[in-house]
């Protein structure tokens, strides 16, 4: 276990959502370890490393002494690792997943036209809310997103600890859209614990109710707080797709951080992939 100060260390040098501790353990049940200068997630005979260096996230030197250190935990039965690069301790048979973070950088650059004419339009239609709190339409706008999808069960819980992620997470803030006759139209969820970097983690609108840039509107009051705050840059999570990728580069978003997901059993047979908690969390998705 990582005592309260190195915690804070951690969360302070945080640049992807995954190393906010206070935000996986409300997602998850996995208890925060470090090795070298890396975070990770047991949960029972499974670790998953977070294998960006607090000195470097693209260290790959330091990752793999951070791989090394985790393969000698007693009773590991299964090691995912997430970073810039595979780790030369996975076995050949261990498939590897590739992705990327997209960072806004801060100040943000100018908008595009398009942009800007949907923003207005937005503006015009709704009003921005940020102290109010997550009550029953944002549960209600969730449920019913999870009730249109095939989805994980694990991705399910994550959505569903929402609640808790903004109870138990200190600097993690809702920002609501709603409608002139007060009916919630669109709301995200950042979080701003990271002294340099913040993190946009979740998006969502009501697709019969919203106007268009909606999910925009909501994001540009996460910028507008996140250069109040003096971070120098967004987190704006993974790319996922091309239309999610695409949403994030028209807010002039850039490939960040390589993500390289590696999972493996040592020691046993590679018989596949199999994601953990950390695998949803990041490749969480969002209705934008």
């Amino acid at each position: 276990m990582i005592g309260p100060d190195r915690l804070e260390r951690v969360t302070a040098g945080a640049v992807v959502p995954e190393q906010v501790i206070a935000y996986v353990r409300a997602v998850s049940e996995a208890a925060p370890s470090l090795f070298g200068s890396c975070v990770g997630y047991r949960s029972g005979e499974r670790i998953v490393l977070v294998g960006y260096p607090l000195e470097d996230p693209r260290d790959e030197a330091r990752m793999s002494r951070a791989v090394e250190e985790a393969l000698s935990s007693p009773g590991l039965g299964r090691i995912t690792v997430l970073g810039p690069a595979r780790p030369t301790q996975a076995p050949p048979a261990a498939e590897s997943r590739e992705d990327a973070y997209f960072a806004l950088a801060l100040p943000a650059p100018p908008r595009e036209p398009k942009l800007r004419s949907l923003l207005r339009r937005a503006a015009r239609e709704l009003v921005l809310e940020t102290e109010g709190p997550f009550g029953r339409e944002h549960a209600e706008l969730v449920a019913r997103y999870l009730q249109e999808r095939e989805l994980a069960e694990g991705t399910r819980r994550i959505f569903r600890r929402i609640p808790r992620v903004l109870e138990t997470c200190p600097e993690a803030r809702l920002f609501s859209a709603r409608l002139a006759d007060g009916r919630l139209a669109a709301f995200a969820v950042g979080e701003f614990s990271p002294l340099t970097t913040a993190c946009f983690l979740f998006c969502f609108r009501d697709k019969d109710l919203a106007p268009p840039g909606s999910a925009d509107f909501v994001l540009a009051a996460l910028v507008a707080e996140a250069e109040r705050r003096g971070h120098v840059r967004v987190n704006l999570g993974l790319g996922v797709n091309g239309g999610i990728a695409f949403f994030k580069r028209k807010w002039g978003a850039a490939a960040f951080l390589p993500c390289i997901e590696t999972s493996w059993a040592p020691g046993r047979p590679q018989a596949g992939r199999r994601g953990g908690i950390l695998t949803r969390l990041r490749r969480r998705l969002w209705d934008g």
